[in-house]
């Protein structure tokens, strides 16, 4: 089998103008990025035909470290839709350096269900993270100068406002800046998170346009004066400048596949430690030109699906009509009790034990009144006996069952899958959606409600620093927030070694983060670090240039 990069290199691109044509954008409307990635303005949106179509959602069990595979299921089942006659937009995230120079590598698919072109995507792309970095750090440092010429009147009591990195460097989690001569600045405690965890991502994921876009900047919380008012953007008087620096980034990103359909690729909060979808703005876009749309949500159902319901479906108005839950028989060994080291052998009794994550994800996704099919993602090593115990489990718990083997045959390898999502459409469509909690419960009862009916928690504990911030919430009357709880992606639980279906279990929640201008409350359970670090192996050990061609870098 070719490498991703050599498949990618293999396949013939259009110029980006013809993509756009082939699904109704105007030319003239293109704005080139290079000859294979575009941005398209937002002005194309059409609300009719946002509701009129189909969308989709792809998620998955509880992952793998090496995870499961839903982007390359997500392009595949595009794919395969296009090839039964539908005309199929897939929508999604895009990568962080971190993740890219780190652990898992680049996050553009795999083998034939790549979004390309790859090494771009996954590299600096049309510069939407570092605009988002740029305008979190101008803010930071608007916010720092402010302090400085206002030391004897107008300092702040706290400051909650942080810096952001696209890099994994857990050296910065904790920082003291201002040391050395007073020119330097005022010396406080600061520390940086990761891009993809930062406000203004969420904020340009959510923002229904420019507009909404400055409103939310300008409604940033940095921190508290001494009369324990909030200080926002506006109070700085720079929401402006940031919006300034949002202009172009705001507009959807259009690339293609390796079968040259249309793909949008845009924004990229990751779903343990941020709500993990794309932007409205690029899903609606997709929605106005395609009869289908498959979207993902990273990670587990539990994260990226619930706040794929809960916060983007709930703001954006948007209807799901099918989830499509990605398995593999890996992850279900590991929630099986097989050692990690051994999930790839053959062991039928870990897969039937594996099984209790599955219906738990199952269950989870028919409580928001979602119809389900199971794509089971083929890997090589994969027996014919194991897979079709899958099948069979899942005839027994009523859900459509199909194999996507769309990393290796492309759209081909989907159209069985495709099948199936269509007639399920047809035949059984999603009820309008039920959400886990409603707009008017307080804060506590929201988390109480996604863990105790997401997760299987019993108990929610909180530390005295998160219940200080929760008396805050109800100061500040914003208490209809929806909530954005960052845990672990690899249990049910706030334990990253807990596998299988943990059940009731504590549940610490060690703070909360107010994102007044994204308008959610993040609830930070367990250790979850909102900067990640670095493997003892970093990917960036195996990206090299190599006669002027970039290897390793998938």
């Amino acid at each position: 089998m070719k490498s991703d990069i050599q498949i990618a290199r293999s396949i013939e691109l259009k110029k980006v103008k013809q993509v756009a044509e082939s699904i109704d954008i105007p030319r003239d409307s293109v704005e080139n990025y290079g000859r294979y990635i575009a941005k398209i303005p937002i002005e194309l949106i059409n609300e009719e035909k946002v509701q009129a179509n189909k969308l989709i959602l792809v998620t998955a069990i509880t992952p793998t470290k090496a995870g499961i595979g839903k982007t390359t299921v997500s392009i595949g089942l595009t794919l395969g839709l296009n090839k039964i006659g539908k005309k199929a937009i897939v929508a999604l995230r895009e990568p962080s350096l971190g993740p890219c120079f780190g652990m898992k590598g680049g996050a553009a698919g795999g083998g034939y269900a790549q979004v390309l072109p790859m090494e771009k995507i996954n590299l600096h792309f049309t510069g939407d993270f570092h605009a988002i970095t740029s305008a979190h750090n101008m803010i930071t440092a608007l916010l720092d100068n402010y302090l400085y010429q206002n030391q004897a009147h107008f300092g702040l009591k706290n400051v909650v406002w942080k810096r952001v990195l696209d890099v994994n460097d857990r050296s910065l989690r904790e920082i003291v800046v201002g040391l050395g001569p007073k020119t330097n600045g005022i010396t406080h405690q600061s520390g940086f998170d990761i891009t993809t965890a930062s406000e203004i991502m969420a904020i340009l994921c959510l923002a229904k346009d420019q507009q909404d876009l400055r409103r939310r900047v300008e409604n940033i919380l940095l921190g508290f004066t001494y009369d324990d008012e909030p200080f926002t953007v506006k109070d700085l008087g720079i929401a402006g400048a940031i919006t300034v620096l949002l202009k172009d980034s705001i507009n959807p990103n259009l690339v293609q596949t390796t079968e040259n359909t249309a793909a949008f690729v845009h924004g990229g909060p990751f779903a343990n430690i941020a709500h993990g979808c794309n932007s409205i703005l690029a899903t609606k876009m997709a929605l106005t030109y395609g009869e289908y749309v498959v979207t993902e949500a990273g990670f587990g159902a539990d994260l990226g699906a619930e706040k794929f319901y809960n916060i983007k479906c709930r703001k954006a108005g948007l209807q799901p009509s099918l989830t499509v839950l990605v398995v593999t028989l890996q992850a279900l060994k590991m929630h099986g009790g097989v050692n990690v080291a051994d999930i790839k052998e053959p062991n039928e009794k870990g897969i039937i034990e594996g099984f209790k994550n599955l219906d738990k994800h199952i269950e989870n996704i028919r409580s928001f009144g979602q119809s389900i099919v199971v794509a089971f993602n083929k890997y090589a090593g994969d027996t014919d006996e194991e897979i079709e115990l899958v099948r069979q489990h899942c005839t027994e718990q009523e859900v459509g069952f199909a194999i996507n083997n769309a990393f290796t045959e492309g759209g081909e390898g989907a159209i069985d899958l495709a099948q199936l999502v269509v007639d399920t459409i047809e035949n059984n469509p999603s009820e309008s959606l039920r959400f886990t909690y409603n707009d008017d419960d307080n804060t506590v009862k929201k988390i109480t409600k996604i863990a105790t009916h997401i997760y299987g928690a019993g108990l929610v504990t909180y530390s005295s620093k998160s219940r200080k911030m929760l008396k805050l919430i109800e100061k500040m009357g914003i208490c209809h927030y929806p909530v954005c709880i960052a845990k672990t992606q690899y249990s049910f639980s706030g334990n990253p070694k807990e596998y299988g279906v943990a059940k009731d279990f504590e549940l610490h929640i060690t703070d909360i983060v107010i994102n007044n201008g994204a308008e959610m409350i993040v609830a930070i359970a367990g250790e979850i670090l909102r900067m990640p670090g670095l493997p003892k192996e970093p990917q960036a050990k195996h990206i090299d240039i190599v006669n002027g061609e970039i290897e390793g870098l998938s």
